[in-house]
């Protein structure tokens, strides 16, 4: 089962969850498949890696974003890895378990051992979100955008994610959750903010700039096209690079929508279009720190 990853700016390798080196072969005795219905890029892979790593025994696991499916390799402890994967509030539900082929086991652990070139793609995406982040939010405030504002919110919900992807390597379990938690509680506040924005702007009235609110749009498609380049340098075609594209649809839409709606408030004149995306993306990014805020240890 390959991993399937892909996003906004989507990872390109096999799901490892644990350290690899240190997993006891011999103790991954069974396999679980996972149906996550609301698995659609990178970033809620990360969220069940985290929920999975500190797992005793480990667990290694491998994720098909195309089919929206994880499967598990792990001891007598299913019950336990079924808590974690339905904790993400991914809609995980268990659709099969076997006796786990030592073949299989092999070929997964093998294909999950390409860590640094993990590392360096992460790095990469965590870096293009990050600055897009900071570019979308201060054009979205001089440009009186509610839609750039809530975009710019949806980069910094994925940055976030691969930082602490890249944070909670080697660390210990509670470390990392703190880590998680404290991301989903700052975007919980800043998607508050943004809400916040919308109803004043709604109530006292707006002039967003459409030009900028277009050009800003295009700017963070292209962005978004560029972590899908990263990503497809390392894999090797097929219907991986379909489900990437697939599943980017999420933030891609949402730069569309800005650059639709910076394209009514241009012919309508009215300020209505900026208020309704910038809700709709809000709502979205919301809905991603709630699932962080619900990760357990």
């Amino acid at each position: 089962m390959s991993s399937e990853c892909s996003g906004s700016c989507g990872g390109g390798q096999p799901s490892k969850v644990a350290d690899v080196a240190a997993v006891n072969r011999d103790a991954l005795t069974h396999v679980s498949e996972y149906s996550v219905p609301k698995m659609d890029c990178m970033a809620e892979e990360s969220m069940i890696g985290m929920a999975l790593a500190d797992l005793q025994p480990a667990v290694v696991a491998s994720c098909d974003l195309s089919q929206r499916r994880v499967q598990v390799f792990h001891a007598d402890n299913e019950s336990a890895v079924t808590e974690r994967i339905e904790s993400t509030g991914l809609g995980g539900k268990l659709i099969s378990s076997a006796e786990a082929n030592p073949s299989d086991v092999d070929s997964v652990i093998g294909s999950s051992s390409s860590a640094d070139q993990e590392t360096r793609i992460l790095k990469w995406l965590l870096g293009i979100n990050a600055v897009m982040f900071l570019v979308e939010f201060a054009v979205g405030w001089h440009a009186q955008s509610t839609g750039l504002l809530a975009d710019s919110l949806d980069m910094f919900a994925d940055a976030a994610v691969y930082g602490i992807a890249l944070y909670a390597v080697g660390r210990a379990s509670s470390i990392k959750l703190r880590a998680a938690h404290l991301s989903g509680w700052l975007q919980l506040a800043l998607v508050i903010g943004a809400l916040s924005e919308v109803v004043r702007r709604f109530l006292y009235g707006s002039d967003p700039v459409s030009a900028l609110m277009m050009g800003m749009g295009f700017v963070a498609l292209i962005a978004n096209v560029w972590c899908l380049l990263l990503v497809s340098k390392n894999r090797h075609g097929g219907a991986h690079m379909k489900a990437s594209w697939i599943f980017s649809a999420n933030d891609v839409i949402a730069n569309t929508g800005v650059i639709l709606a910076g394209g009514l408030v241009a012919w309508s004149g009215s300020h209505y279009p900026d208020l309704i995306i910038g809700f709709i993306i809000a709502l979205i990014v919301l809905s991603g720190a709630i699932r962080i805020l619900r990760i357990k240890s």
